[in-house]
């Protein structure tokens, strides 16, 4: 494992003789740093001039044998010496991102970096000013999770500056062709087709979509794996799908709860969400009519976030696959970093259906009947 990334040593405790060891590299310079690092002069010399073939832990050994024998390091390798990577996210009310931050803080910890969160507020920053605010107090990479590369409307030429300025990242939840970088998501579509399998199992046939904004990559792909479905398992029509059993409302649970009366309006007897949270105000929707979840009513969320095998009743979800999918970010920034990149291309987790209490056999008879 790579060892941790050494503090740099405080000035009085620091070997009376660092004062003259700022200039050049010299011979002995080499051999002192080649000796504390455990490592060859050769290795040293490719570390300071910044070359690749240089395994992280090594680099990492070197740069800390600098700090450690009172060398100035040199200035190409000061941006990225404190081993920080910053990590944005759009909030963290809905649990499934801080779940997200939680995996991938502890992998970047694993191989010796330090993650810096940094979250998008109403109102305040914006994912360029926190961008910004991390380039400039020198992180090694960025990890971006349902960014603006994930917003259709978008202008995605923000990261192509930034990698112009020498700033490896990752992207993940949303892709862009446009961009040039490793993407990390899961698959929506099959979690489509996962919700609507299970719930055309137990007997509905009045099926509809609860998600967000169309403009975002995640909701086109969610929309077209239920069309898929819905076609597959009713023979029903792409455009009656989307006109009569797609509804748009925000990512919050208010905008489960809306969505979801509108769906219930047009007589479906099950509810399929973009997101837990979602997941819950559509079960808050059908109890504020005096229906029964899942007797009369059943809903599937989406992420499985923390806490929602407690709810009442516990929710079936499709699971994203968030170990994997932070693990592999991590992974991808890492190569990026170290100049062994991945391909540039999109990395696809596959998710799981987690069956609970907010799912059950179609209702025989009932004011919403099917909407199929």
């Amino acid at each position: 494992m790579p060892q941790q990334p050494a503090r740099r040593v405080p000035a009085a405790r620091r070997p009376r003789a660092s004062a003259a060891r700022t200039g050049g590299t010299g011979t002995a310079r080499l051999a002192d740093l080649a000796t504390q690092a455990g490592v060859s002069e050769a290795t040293v010399s490719r570390v300071l001039n910044g070359k690749p073939g240089v395994a992280d832990a090594t680099r990492q050994s070197v740069l800390a044998a600098l700090d450690v024998l009172g060398y100035e390091r040199p200035v190409r390798l000061r941006r990225s010496s404190a081993g920080l990577v910053g990590l944005i996210t759009p909030e963290l009310e809905n649990p499934i991102f801080p779940a997200l931050a939680q995996v991938i803080g502890q992998a970047l910890t694993r191989q010796g970096y330090t993650p810096v969160l940094a979250t998008q507020t109403p109102g305040g920053s914006t994912e360029d000013e926190l961008t910004e605010m991390l380039v400039d107090r020198g992180v090694a990479g960025i990890i971006f999770v349902s960014g603006l590369h994930a917003d259709t409307s978008a202008d995605m030429s923000r990261y192509e500056r930034l990698r112009a300025r020498g700033v490896p990242f990752v992207l993940v939840d949303g892709f862009s062709p446009e961009v040039g970088a490793p993407f990390i998501s899961p698959d929506d579509r099959a979690a489509m087709h996962l919700a609507v399998t299970h719930l055309a199992s137990l007997g509905h046939t009045g099926i509809g979509l609860a998600l967000g904004p169309v403009r975002f990559v995640p909701v086109r792909r969610k929309i077209e794996g239920f069309v898929d479905a819905m076609r597959d398992r009713f023979g029903l029509d792409a455009q009656d799908v989307t006109g009569r059993l797609v509804q748009h409302s925000l990512f919050t649970l208010e905008g489960g709860r809306v969505a979801a009366d509108a769906l219930l309006d047009r007589g479906c007897t099950a509810v399929v969400c973009a997101s837990d949270m979602m997941a819950l105000g559509a079960i808050r929707a059908a109890r504020a009519r005096g229906l029964d979840v899942p007797g009369d009513v059943s809903v599937v969320g989406f992420d499985d976030s923390t806490l929602i095998a407690f709810t009442d009743p516990p929710l079936t979800t499709v699971r994203k696959p968030v170990p994997a999918m932070g693990q592999a970010a991590v992974r991808a920034l890492l190569e990026e970093i170290g100049e062994t990149p991945a391909p540039h291309s999109e990395f696809v987790f596959m998710p799981e259906l987690v069956v609970r209490g907010s799912t059950a056999s179609a209702p025989v008879r009932g004011a919403h009947g099917g909407a199929g």
